[in-house]
Parts: structure tokens; sequence; C-alpha cells
């Protein structure tokens, strides 16, 4: 049972087509990850997913009471706005300060919840960000690059947190990533989009396909082969590939 589907979605905006005729799939405690140029429509179909922007046509079916947890690109905070780290969980419009205590210690800030969100490191900002999105419980998680700007360690440290919420909450997490090491370790389902979806499947299969190739080169082998080592065959038993291309 899918918690979100697309059914033939396009975007234009004036003359120019951004998305066309994208048709995905995501089922609960799935990691599916979203790959592409800059420019590949990647942040629209987020958007989309999430309803915060509509299709110019297609339809996007989504499972009743479905609850979407959603970590955008980049969040601009003034300088000059006072604003902790325990006041942004409140403006999620979650009250309780047990919750808020929970998912602090969950997404490892409760030391940073009296500080102002704008005085955060990189890492830091982005777990406040994370804990935001948690506090609805969602069955879905959307991250657009959430670890853009981040040095190696905080990025295996972020992805590593977020394998943890998939297995606490018993989600699905959909993410956009430029890191392609990341995807082929982290991911059951990989979607390369370059405004259409051109393959999709296990990152086994979407690294050899023609088309991811002929985007992102041939040099992806170490990645791929230490995904074989640690999930290939974790991936091949769950059947997580519905198709091979889009």
């Amino acid at each position: 049972m899918s918690l979100i589907q697309t059914q033939g979605v396009g975007v234009r905006v004036g003359s120019r087509r951004i998305l066309d005729g994208v048709d995905l799939s995501i089922r609960r405690r799935e990691i599916v990850t979203v790959v592409g140029p800059n420019g590949s429509g990647k942040t629209t179909l987020l958007k989309i997913l999430i309803g915060a922007q509509a299709p110019s046509e297609g339809a996007v079916l989504r499972q009743a009471g479905l609850k979407i947890g959603y970590v955008p690109q980049r969040l601009a905070i003034d300088q000059a706005m006072p604003l902790t780290v325990s006041r942004w969980l409140s403006l999620s419009g979650s009250n309780g300060g047990e919750k808020h205590s929970k998912v602090a210690d969950q997404v490892g800030i409760t030391n940073l919840l009296g500080q102002q969100m704008t005085s955060l490191s990189g890492g830091e900002f982005q777990r406040a960000l994370l804990a935001h999105a948690l506090l609805v419980r969602p069955d879905l998680l959307v991250l657009d690059e959430p670890t853009q700007g981040l040095d190696q360690p905080a990025v295996a440290s972020f992805y590593r947190l977020i394998e943890g919420v998939r297995e606490d909450l018993d989600c699905a997490v959909l993410m956009v990533s430029h890191d392609l090491h990341v995807v082929m370790r982290s991911s059951d389902h990989v979607i390369c989009l370059n405004g259409h979806v051109c393959c999709q499947g296990t990152p086994t299969r979407v690294s050899a396909a023609p088309e991811y190739q002929a985007l992102f080169g041939q040099d992806t082998e170490g990645a791929l082969a230490l995904y074989r080592h640690e999930h290939d065959h974790r991936h091949d038993q769950a059947g997580n590939c519905e198709s091979d291309t889009g």
C-alpha cells in the first residue's frame, strides 16, 4: 500500500516544462532518494508531493490522514530575530514540553534548547529543523538536501539519525541528495530525475542504467561496491525495486 503516489505529474511555467509525466510511489518504511542534475525539478517535485504547489497536470494520491514532516533545503532566519531552539519547536503547533524534550533528545539537541537558532552550527541547525518536522510524528518525512554544506562527519551522523528515525516512527523517508555515496549506502529506492523520471529502482539497478551513467558518469563504482557489500542482500530480499525505468 502506497503512502503517496503520483500519476503523470507535470509542471509547466509559461512555455517552460519543469516536470513531465512523473510516476512514482512511496511505501511505508522505504527510504527513497531523488537524484538529478541542477535544474532537474527535484525541489519542485517535493513541493508537489507535500502539497505546497499544484501540478499543471496529473494527480497526486495520498493515503487518507497522511502526516508529512518537511525539512527544507534552507531556512533564512533574521539575525536580529530572537528565536531560541525551544521557541522554534513550539512554532510547530505541537503543545507540551514533554513532547519537545523527547524529540530534542531523539535528534541530540537537548543541550541547545536555550540557544538562539542563528547561533547554531550547520549540523545543529539541520537537527533543529528535523526536530520541528518530527513533532507531527510523520508517516512520510521529506528532506530537501538536508546535508548541504555539512562536513563529512556531520553528513554521516545525520544520515545515521535519519535511519534511526525511520525505525522509531515506522515512517517512509523521501530525500533529495547530491551525495551519491550516501545514496548508494542508505536508500532502498532511487529515482533519477531530469525533468522526467529517467530510471528508478534499487541503487544497483539505477547505477547500471544508461540514463544514470549519462548524467553522472561511471565514477560511482566505489560507492556501488560498498553498497553491494553492505546492503544488496537486504534490498533484494525485500524486493523494493518495482521498475527500472520511468
